[in-house]
């Protein structure tokens, strides 16, 4: 039924997603979406919808996109195989703490029990692997739950929903009087917490006592822009910030008072010494986790510790914690700044020059690596390459594997903000591609890199084809190596050397990719590698360089423990 007073689910939806300001969407078409389908075709919404290859990189888009453009992702994939493929996508974003949001349609409520073709209970799948998630069977109701959906992905800490659609309640009529969308939720995040004001005192307390403090920051500061607040307080104080992985960004890696990323992942000894001599860690909005803390060893547990975060279960389920602010990383960060600024008995930690020092020592052993002339190139070559040739504003999206410890210890990141983007929640393989088509869409005007091992390659080379359709400018940069090197450097550090299922064939990477029209490269001798990367980057529509590069088993890998 359509007319003047009422739309069908299908349009229904479309118009929920324009009235929530979404512009990109990005997702794979199926039989059980067709009503979706041909409402987006016959309506005028502004919303550009971006054909992928399978879902699981849709989700992936939708990730990126999130991330650098501070509103909710948007993908879409039909029933049974569909949903599951797009699982990855949502878990990561979720425990990323990235809204986006997940549409799959579904069967009609009224052929469930009856074994129709890509049956399966989409709520209770996606339950454990999303913030929040329902299925929309009751069509009078679809308004509303899509603004739930909303509200829950943008507040408090934000997060992946999920919203199935069925066939029937795309065909079935919403009244268009509940047609609208609190605008507060078209961004995050949204209706932020603040600090309680005694908490920050205390913790202000324990920070001009201190004689060693240091900062470790997650991904909090970035999500909630509180880069300015961290700058101020650490100023303050004279106090070290260091950062995990998702962290970087919160302070240009420039700044006299960046530490650079700490833990297994990335960390040096040096930066790892900073933290382990600390006697009080400001952990802000960062979960503590295996990777940060060198499985929680690093901070010891003399360490005083004061914890900010968005979500109360994360405050104290790793270290016993003498103050929580259970808050909005920029809000408590400029209260705790007006609570220091008055104070006259402000302990100076002697951060710039631990800073300092620690990269002293981090560029000392990295300068001679990243000027060797070893074939297979040495990942430090690439890295140094990449700093002289990128932008400042560029982005970088990682896979695990090689990719990530490299740019988290050695690519000094000049500017705060979002830049650097990798999946750490659950490191799946394949993530960069989607992702940065995702920020390329979410922030056309900078340069962006997709990094990847090839053992990421053969999960994500699909995708091509869309970026090639789409014509997006991204250069995508291979380290072919011909293994699963992460694996096998936890089997050489830790199993005797029994290198067993990790080594494959290795692919031309390059002919792969310019059989999808990518304008591609291979480079062998690190001579070649500088003037090659910068033809790809300065190149005006999407390329590929494929780097036979060292195993992570045989190269100096910023990583102090395989098994995290």
């Amino acid at each position: 039924m359509t007319g003047t007073n009422y739309l069908t689910g299908a349009e229904a939806m479309v118009r929920m997603l324009e009235a929530h300001g979404v512009k990109h969407m990005f997702g794979l078409c199926g039989d059980t979406t067709l009503p979706f389908y041909d409402a987006l075709s016959r309506m005028d919404h502004g919303i550009q919808h971006f054909l992928t290859r399978d879902e699981r990189h849709a989700a992936y888009m939708a990730d990126g996109y999130a991330r650098v453009t501070g509103k909710p992702g948007v993908c879409e994939g039909p029933s049974g195989g569909g949903a599951t493929y797009i699982l990855p996508g949502v878990v990561e974003a979720n425990e990323s703490s990235v809204p986006i949001l997940a549409i799959t349609s579904d069967v009609a409520t009224t052929s469930r029990g009856k074994y129709p073709l890509t049956e399966l209970d989409q709520p209770a799948l996606f339950k454990s692997l999303a913030k929040w998630n329902a299925s929309l069977d009751d069509a009078a109701r679809l308004p509303a739950m899509v603004r739930a959906a909303f509200r829950a992905m943008t507040t408090g800490t934000p997060g992946a929903t999920h919203l199935a659609l069925p066939f029937d309640t795309q065909k079935a009529p919403v009244d268009e009087a509940e047609i609208w969308a609190d605008e507060r939720h078209r961004s995050y995040p949204a209706e932020r917490a603040a600090p309680d004001m005694d908490a920050v005192e205390a913790a202000a307390d324990i920070l001009a006592r201190a004689k060693s403090a240091v900062a470790v920051c997650g991904g909090g500061p970035v999500l909630s822009g509180a880069f300015d607040a961290l700058r101020q307080v650490a100023g303050l104080l004279d106090m070290p910030i260091a950062t995990t992985v998702s962290g970087q960004g919160s302070v240009a890696e420039t700044d006299p008072l960046s530490l650079g990323v700490v833990g297994s992942n990335g960390g040096v000894p040096a930066t790892r010494a900073v933290v382990d001599q600390a006697d009080v860690v400001l952990f802000i909005g960062c979960r503590a986790g295996s990777v940060t803390t060198e499985r929680w060893r690093s901070p010891g547990r003399d360490a005083t510790i004061i914890h900010i975060d968005s979500d109360p279960m994360v405050i104290g389920a790793n270290y016993q914690t003498e103050v929580a602010i259970c808050a909005d990383a920029r809000l408590a960060l400029e209260a705790l700044a007006r609570a220091l600024e008055g104070r006259q008995d402000l302990n100076l930690q002697g951060g710039a020059e631990k800073a300092r020092a620690a990269w002293d020592a981090k560029l000392a052993a990295f300068a001679p690596l990243a000027a060797s002339r070893e074939m297979p190139i040495r990942p430090e070559t690439v890295m140094a390459a990449l700093m002289d040739i990128l932008d400042d504003d560029a982005i970088v999206v990682a896979d695990p594997g090689t990719p990530c410890p490299y740019f988290s210890a050695h690519y000094r990141w000049q500017k705060p903000g979002r830049h650097f983007i990798t999946n750490r929640a659950h490191g799946a393989l394949g993530y960069s591609l989607g992702a940065a088509m995702g920020a390329h869409v979410g922030r056309p005007s900078v340069k962006t890199l997709a990094v990847m091992g090839d053992g990421s390659f053969g999960f994500t080379c699909g995708e091509f084809e869309t970026m090639v359709r789409h014509k997006m400018p991204i250069t995508s940069i291979v380290f072919s190596n011909s293994v699963f090197g992460w694996i096998k450097a936890g089997q050489d550090a830790g199993f005797g050397q029994r290198f067993y299922n990790v080594d494959f064939d290795r692919t031309d990477h390059a002919a792969v990719a310019s059989a999808f029209g990518v304008k591609s490269w291979t480079v062998k001798d690190p001579e070649d590698l500088p003037n090659i990367l910068k033809q790809a980057i300065e190149h005006d529509g999407p390329t590929l360089v494929d780097i036979h590069s060292q195993q992570l088993h045989d190269a100096a890998a910023p990583v102090s423990e395989w098994v995290a």
